[in-house]
């Protein structure tokens, strides 16, 4: 009798175990995208619905390019304002299909090591090749500037604003850093996605 009440003392604890560590069924919300899409794709956007594109010019052996894609692009405040103000391009520099915007055709050029550049990559960087780098282009199609480099969230996000908003026609991105953007986004940036 003693032996049978400790046993079910003892299943009954297991039991209560084990369902304090069943898995949460609740659905959880996907993580916060940016919409990429292809130079084409965005050109045609823009010309029916005029917006500023922001082009992430990368390699695919490009490590800080990765961790741009994994840090920066995920960041849910970069993300709300990408997908809001912009159409963001992903541009492989070393893709080999040609590419026709505004009637000029641009082309993959190899090299005799074996690894070339696209002409339209070439282009958006004015030659002076880096990756990542980040091309803003205004609601025309026209260069606005190219920024070489790793960029964090928050550096990114004051970047994106500062062109977003057409603050760089009215005081130098120093300025804006610390006067304009830290009045619009005081506190620190939102965490990346999945912290």
């Amino acid at each position: 009798m003693r032996m049978n009440r400790l046993f079910l003392l003892l299943t009954g604890l297991m039991l209560f175990v084990l369902s304090s560590f069943r898995p949460d069924d609740s659905p959880k919300a996907a993580p916060k995208k940016i919409k990429w899409l292809t130079i084409q794709q965005a050109y045609d956007l823009g010309k029916k619905t005029p917006k500023k594109f922001v082009i992430d010019v990368y390699t695919d052996w490009c490590g800080w390019c990765k961790v741009m894609d994994r840090q920066t692009f995920t960041n849910p405040a970069v993300v709300d304002y990408v997908n809001e103000n912009y159409y963001a391009v992903k541009f492989n520099a070393e893709q080999q299909g040609d590419i026709t915007i505004n009637k000029q055709t641009f082309k993959y050029v190899g090299s005799a090591s074996g690894r070339g550049i696209h002409e339209l990559a070439a282009a958006l960087l004015r030659n002076q090749m880096s990756y990542p780098s980040t091309v803003f282009m205004d609601e025309q199609f026209n260069l606005i500037q190219p920024i070489a480099g790793y960029l964090e969230p928050r550096t990114f996000h004051q970047i994106i604003t500062y062109f977003g908003g057409d603050y760089n026609q009215k005081e130098p991105f120093d300025k804006y850093k610390t006067g304009t953007y830290a009045k619009l986004y005081p506190g620190p940036l939102t965490a990346k996605a999945g912290e």
